[in-house]
């Protein structure tokens, strides 16, 4: 069992690390999160961390068991089963942090993504009204108008990317 949980730990941080740096795997693996976070993906990911977190407290238990005994009777097998207790109860702990770390990555990187391709979008917007300021004076208040909102608006999208992207990088620094 402990085998395992080193196993996914392992894993898993293989996946932080993939997502963390900008090479052509974090497209896969972004694209791979989207794809489990469809249908049934998001129950199971639940039910299996409930299972973990449910195995961890029954394991907190029992350490908590072995404790509150009188150090004197404390054989050797309880102090083996103690550290045993404890090391899972660790691993599991630590499984179930680092899957909400991915999570977290994921969603800010999909955030990140989509914020970006909004004020791209309003930028080409922007300068196709530039372009077309060529037309009567109406036409001309009317798109000066909209050239301002527009701008405003790349303003605001820009400031909420640079906010995305240092959450982005301080989740990046807390892992």
């Amino acid at each position: 069992m402990i085998q395992l949980f080193f196993w996914a730990i392992l894993g898993e941080m293989v996946v932080i690390l993939i997502l963390l740096f900008n090479t052509p795997l974090r497209k896969l693996a972004v694209m791979a999160l989207n794809r489990l976070k469809r249908g049934a993906g998001p129950l199971v990911a639940k039910t299996v961390a409930g299972v973990v977190f449910l195995m961890m407290s029954t394991t907190v238990y029992n350490i908590t068991e072995i404790h509150s005994r009188p150090i004197e009777s404390l054989n050797p097998t309880d102090q083996i089963l103690l550290g045993r207790h404890m090391l899972e109860a660790s691993l599991m702990g630590f499984l179930l942090f680092l899957s909400l770390v991915i999570d977290r990555l994921h969603h800010y990187i999909r955030e990140f993504r989509i914020l970006r391709k909004t004020m791209e979008a309003a930028k080409k917007q922007n300068r196709a009204m530039e372009d077309a300021k060529s037309g009567s004076s109406d036409e001309l208040k009317v798109l000066g108008e909209e050239i301002s909102s527009l701008k405003t608006k790349i303003k605001q999208l820009e400031s909420e990317c640079e906010s995305k992207g240092k959450e982005v990088k301080a989740a990046e620094a807390d892992v």
